[in-house]
Parts: structure tokens; C-alpha cells; sequence
């Protein structure tokens, strides 16, 4: 499809009146709802974990688990992204977390739960997660014309913060607090609602192949996504950047539940309101990434997320003190909005939609795949040193980033990408 047909076929189904249209209202109520419960889900399974176990090892492989999937099926995911209805996808991937989370919340009422239970429920919800990503990011260039799509990202990223990094792990310290079970139960609701709300989306989201087009197989067409994604230099040093920064991430999820509470002291509910930090710092870049990129150009803004996420990995390698740890939260959270929203909107550009399932696969492969990897190389050397140990590892890896990213992102880069219709 040319851009021109795009962009008419887009404008078609993004209708309603008011500031944002119908398509972009209902993808950014459905990412507010499943990002909620995904939120109350990120704290509520390692708080579980802590109740089970002392290990900082096993505590960190909750996490792993979630994440892991992001290594061995993003690629193949991709490919049916690119094969199939992307709004089906989503459906597929919402009922699945409610198959699993009902499951966790019937063995926490049964008081059966265990450690094996969270690894499995875990490893099922991260397929989920790997299958609903991709398939909205996909999803988007169809929704959404190409004038709005920036305005959409930013509300998108918006509601992922807010809910994800926010409201939801707030709730679900709070939540967990009152009661493991109330917690659970809560999100397989918050699932059921998301799923609904799907049925609002209009218009047609599945990638439209002539039907003579020779049949290619899964393996060759995962080979063409990640050739596309090394051979271009651009998007290939966003991936490496991005590896490091979540493997950061990961890092920082996968240690901090037992830091909080063992090292720090917090209870469930303050640790779920210290989590919470990095969706307040989500939803202010948020607000100001607009404004940043017209004062300071999307490559300065885009740099600044390195420095923050270096900040918040340093931070509780140096100290625990609660008030410091949670305000490097915030500036990391803040840095990974405005890399975010930057990121998707330069994507879309540069990405035609017959490839935009397997890059979007391909790219996740190697920036969420490092979260289960991050976590697990944390949890391990803080098993056998210390914690503060690991964080400072993972810091000074951050520091490594700047050269790269500085030499291949140029000002001229960054004038032609935005020359790029």
C-alpha cells in the first residue's frame, strides 16, 4: 500500500469527533485497562515470591519468566503478525492473561501457591505480552493516519506509563497488602474489560497480499526481519541501546522487591508507591516530549534517556535511602517515555507495514529479551556479592552507550529522518 492509500485508508477508520479519533480513543482505553492489571500483575507476582522464598535469585526469576519469552518467540510471533488479523491477536493474547491469573488466583485462595506455579503462570503471561505488543504496535499505522500518529504514540505511551509504571503498581501494592487474592482477582477483571473494548476498534488490520504472491515460510520471513533490522544502522543502534537499557530495567525489577523490603524496610504498599516513581517520571515526559523535541531535537532528547537510566541504575548502588532510589525511579521513568514515544514515531516512518510485525519483533527481541537476561545476571550476582555490586555493574555497561549512540545518530541522521514522510 502507497502512502498516499495509507494515509486515506487510515484517516477511513480513525473517525470521531474531538481531539483524538475513535481508533485512537479505543487503543488507548484498551492500553489504560490491560496495562493497569499488567502493573498490578509486575508487583503482585515477586511480592508472592518474596512470601516464598528469601534467595534475591529466585525472587529476580519471577521476572525472568515474564520476560523470557521475548527470546524464544518474539521472532516467530512476528511473522504471525504479519500473517494475521492484528485486533484478533490482541483478543488472543487478553484471554490467555485471564486464563492464567484466574489460575495463580484459584491456588492463592486453595493457599497451594508455590514457586513452580508463578515460574509457569509467568513464562504464559510473557507469550501473552510478547503476542499483544507487537500486534499494537503493528496495528497502529492502520488505525491511525500518518499526521496523528505522534499524537497517538504519546497518548499510548501516556497511558502504558500512568497505568504500568503508576497507577498499577501502586494498586498493586496496596492491593497485595490487603490481600494476594483481591489482587489477582482484580486484574483477571481489569483482562475481561480490555477484551471488550476491542470491539469498538474499526477498520481492517491485516496486511493485504495479492493472491498469486508466492508463499514464503515462516523461517525465511523471520530471516528477512532480522536482516531488515541489522542492515539498517539506524534502527540497528536503537536495538543495541535499547538492549542495555532494559537489561537496566530488568536489573533494577528483578533485585528491587527484595531490596525494598528486606534492605530498605518498605512494606508492599510503600514499595508499590516507590515502583510507581517511574510512572510519574513516565507520564512528565510524557507531557513535555513535544515540547522537548521542537526546543532540543529528537536526538538530544533521545540522548537524555541514557543519562537518566544511568541515574536510576547508579542510585541504589550507591545508597538505600528511600527518598533518593525513588527520585532516580522518576528520572528513569522520564527518560524511557521520551525514548519511547521518539523511538515508535521514527519506526513508523522508516518501517513499511508488510515488515512492521517483524521489526517490531525483531527490535523486542533484543530490547525486551535483555530484561530476562538482566535480571537474571542481577539476581546472580547479588546471590554470590552483593546488590549494590549489581546495580554498579549495570551502571557503568550504561556509561559504554554514549560513543555508539552519539557516533550514529548525527544531526544529518536526524535531518533525514525527519525529512522522511
Amino acid at each position: 500500500m502507497t502512502e498516499p492509500q495509507e494515509a486515506v485508508a487510515a484517516a477511513r477508520t480513525d473517525t470521531g469527533a474531538g481531539p483524538i479519533g475513535r481508533n485512537t480513543a479505543v487503543l488507548v482505553s484498551f492500553t489504560a485497562v490491560t496495562n493497569l492489571a499488567d502493573g498490578v500483575t509486575k508487583v503482585a507476582l515477586p511480592l508472592i515470591a518474596t512470601t516464598l522464598t528469601n534467595s534475591p535469585a529466585l525472587v529476580s526469576f519471577v521476572l525472568l519468566t515474564l520476560t523470557l519469552p521475548w527470546l524464544f518467540a518474539a521472532m516467530h510471533v512476528g511473522v504471525l503478525v504479519d500473517r494475521a488479523d492484528r485486533r484478533r491477536l490482541l483478543g488472543l493474547a487478553n484471554t490467555m492473561r485471564i486464563v492464567v491469573v484466574a489460575s495463580l488466583f484459584a491456588a492463592v485462595l486453595a493457599k497451594v501457591i508455590s514457586l513452580p506455579m508463578l515460574y509457569g503462570g509467568g513464562i504464559i503471561l510473557g507469550v501473552a505480552e510478547v503476542i499483544a505488543l507487537t500486534s499494537a504496535g503493528a496495528l497502529i499505522p492502520d488505525a491511525v493516519a500518518p499526521a496523528g500518529r505522534e499524537r497517538a504514540n504519546q497518548w499510548l505511551t501516556g497511558a502504558e506509563t500512568v497505568c504500568n509504571e503508576f497507577a498499577g503498581p501502586f494498586l498493586g501494592g496496596l492491593l497485595v497488602a490487603a490481600s494476594t487474592a483481591l489482587a489477582l482477582g482484580s486484574t483477571v477483571v481489569a483482562y475481561a474489560l480490555s477484551v471488550a473494548i476491542l470491539l469498538f476498534l474499526v477498520g481492517t488490520f491485516r496486511v493485504k497480499r495479492t493472491t498469486d504472491a508466492p508463499k514464503v515460510t515462516v523461517h525465511k520471513q523471520i530471516a528477512e526481519g532480522l536482516k531488515f533490522l541489522l542492515h539498517h544502522r539506524l534502527l540497528r543502534t536503537f536495538s543495541i541501546v535499547v538492549s542495555v537499557l532494559c537489561a537496566c530495567w530488568g536489573a533494577w525489577f528483578g533485585l528491587m522487591p527484595l531490596v525494598a523490603t528486606h534492605e530498605m524496610g518498605l512494606s508492599a504498599g510503600y514499595y508499590g508507591a516507590m515502583v510507581s516513581a517511574l510512572g510519574v517520571g513516565g507520564v512528565f515526559g510524557t507531557v513535555i516530549v513535544g515540547a522537548s523535541n521542537r526546543l532540543f531535537g529528537r536526538r538530544r532528547v533521545m540522548f537524555s534517556n541514557i543519562i537518566l537510566t544511568l541515574a536510576m541504575t547508579a542510585a541504589p548502588a550507591l545508597t538505600t535511602n528511600v527518598w533518593i532510589v525513588g527520585a532516580a525511579a522518576f528520572l528513569g521513568g522520564m527518560g524511557g517515555t521520551l525514548w519511547t514515544v521518539n523511538s515508535r514515531t521514527i519506526g513508523q516512518r522508516l518501517v513499511s507495514q508488510e515488515m512492521m510485525g517483524r521489526y517490531s519483533a525483531a527490535n523486542r527481541l533484543f530490547g525486551w529479551g535483555s530484561i530476562p537476561l538482566g535480571s537474571a545476571v542481577a539476581g546472580l550476582i547479588a546471590q554470590w556479592f552483593d546488590p549494590k555490586l549489581a546495580f554498579g555493574v549495570f551502571a557503568i555497561a550504561t556509561l559504554a552507550l554514549i560513543p555508539l549512540f552519539l557516533r550514529v545518530y548525527t544531526s544529518t541522521v536526524e535531518a533525514e529522518v525527519a525529512a522522511t514522510s
